[in-house]
């Protein structure tokens, strides 16, 4: 899976940003369960997961201060 882009980040309503954001946390969570369990082959996936996540977050949060 390739990363998300800021800026098709960016053209996402508060709702559906907050839903991405929900959908990559679980997914992230169900990732590194399989990771301890050794059952994960694409480990950079992990990766790619944290970061589309802190993007996420820092979109919601310059929202919230531009309010």
């Amino acid at each position: 899976m390739k990363p998300r882009k800021t800026k098709d980040l960016g053209e996402l309503n508060e709702m559906e940003l907050a839903q991405s954001l929900k959908e990559a946390e679980e997914t992230l969570a169900k990732q590194k369960f399989q990771h301890a369990l050794s059952q994960l082959h694409d480990t950079a996936y992990l990766r790619i997961l944290r970061r589309d996540i802190a993007r996420m977050r820092t979109i919601i949060h310059e929202r919230q201060r531009v309010k």
